[in-house]
């Protein structure tokens, strides 16, 4: 599923609140999920994702609002009676069965005859690729194959949905990748829809379809994954999503774009359609470190500043370059390797770094 339809939302959060004495762990939240999309919710520890997943696993009980699962109010319904299974972080394998007797755990609750479970659950271990290890102990497995283990314990009752709290935390990096793979190929053959808890970005923007950003008990943004990266809604996202440089400013001039005065300079920048300024007013420009250039000498662009070279970060060919302002705030860059091969960058160097205005993206004024 690429796309949210009309149709009506399998899950929807209803003014949904939840509070552990006088601490508020969500706020108000309304969300609505829908049938066969894959949701992301991410955020920093604390910002009451995991706390939300349990309330829709039926593990906590809302203070205010309704969640509602197919159409039905599920706040009193026990988990057992939801079949909203949960992936855990700790995968919660049971050490004293095998591979396939916890496979079979949840059926064997639902009294399906021993020879059906031991079919389903043979067929699902085929299906992850791990049936050769049915007779093992759990104790005998690797990281990977455990989170194949728990995957097909949860799949195997064959639920409208599943919830997963971080699953992919405790494995190598490697093995993240590979099981992202795994996880979205799933989704997308069974069109089971999967809520993903995550404080990983590349996690979320790997596999989702839609992304949900929440700090301190609040969502800031729910959108494509491409829509948060490039079109953060608060400085909370611009902060929190990609390698965003933020230039806070006021506005000097508007016409069919924009011209602001900061701390480092003045820059143009476009303006949304829907959005609507007054001079003077105050805003955060945002520009992401992938959209910038960089030159030893200056470009003679309006949208220019001068750096000083603090320290650069290798992942694969991509290059993080952090650096300095005039002011002192922080900049960064993100280009290939291959593109600093001729440049003497080293610590203190002074360089250029120059942005398109179209590619710079505005936060504040009023939306209309």
């Amino acid at each position: 599923m690429n796309e949210v339809t009309d149709s009506p939302p399998l899950v929807s959060f209803d003014r949904v609140s939840k509070r552990y004495g006088s601490v508020v762990a969500v706020h108000t939240m309304n969300l609505k999920i829908y049938e066969g999309e894959f949701l992301a919710i991410m955020g920093p520890s604390g910002c009451g994702k995991t706390t939300s997943l349990r309330m829709l696993a039926g593990l906590e009980e809302p203070s205010e609002g309704d969640i509602h699962l197919g159409g039905k109010r599920i706040n009193e319904i026990s988990s057992i009676e939801r079949d909203t299974p949960m992936v855990w972080q700790s995968l919660a394998l049971f050490p004293f069965l095998s591979v396939q007797k916890n496979v079979e755990f949840g059926l064997k609750m639902r009294a399906m005859p021993a020879e059906e479970r031991q079919q389903r659950a043979r067929k699902w271990l085929d299906r992850m690729e791990i049936l050769e290890l049915a007779d093992r102990d759990i104790s005998q497995l690797s990281g990977g194959q455990k989170q194949r283990v728990a995957l097909a314990r949860s799949l195997v009752t064959e639920p409208r949905i599943l919830l997963l709290d971080e699953p992919l935390s405790a494995l190598d990096a490697n093995l993240v990748v590979r099981m992202q793979g795994v996880l979205s190929r799933l989704q997308k053959e069974l069109g089971i829809t999967f809520v993903y808890v995550t404080h990983s970005q590349s996690e979320a923007f790997a596999m989702s379809d839609r992304v949900v950003i929440m700090s301190q008990g609040r969502i800031e943004q729910i959108g494509s994954p491409k829509a948060i990266y490039r079109s953060p809604a608060s400085r909370f996202v611009a902060d929190f999503v990609g390698a965003n440089n933020i230039l806070s400013g006021s506005i000097i001039g508007a016409g069919e774009g924009l011209k602001i005065s900061t701390a480092v300079g003045e820059f143009q920048c476009k303006k949304s359609a829907d959005m609507s300024f007054s001079d003077d007013d105050t805003l955060d420009m945002v520009i992401s470190a992938d959209l910038v250039q960089i030159s030893m000498e200056d470009p003679k662009v309006q949208n220019s500043l001068r750096c000083r070279f603090i320290s650069e970060e290798f992942v694969g060919s991509i290059v993080t370059i952090f650096a300095e302002l005039e002011d002192g705030s922080d900049f960064k860059v993100q280009t290939r390797q291959r593109d600093l091969a001729n440049m003497a960058l080293e610590e203190g160097a002074s360089f250029f770094a120059s942005w398109n205005a179209a590619d710079a993206h505005v936060i504040g004024g009023n939306r209309t």
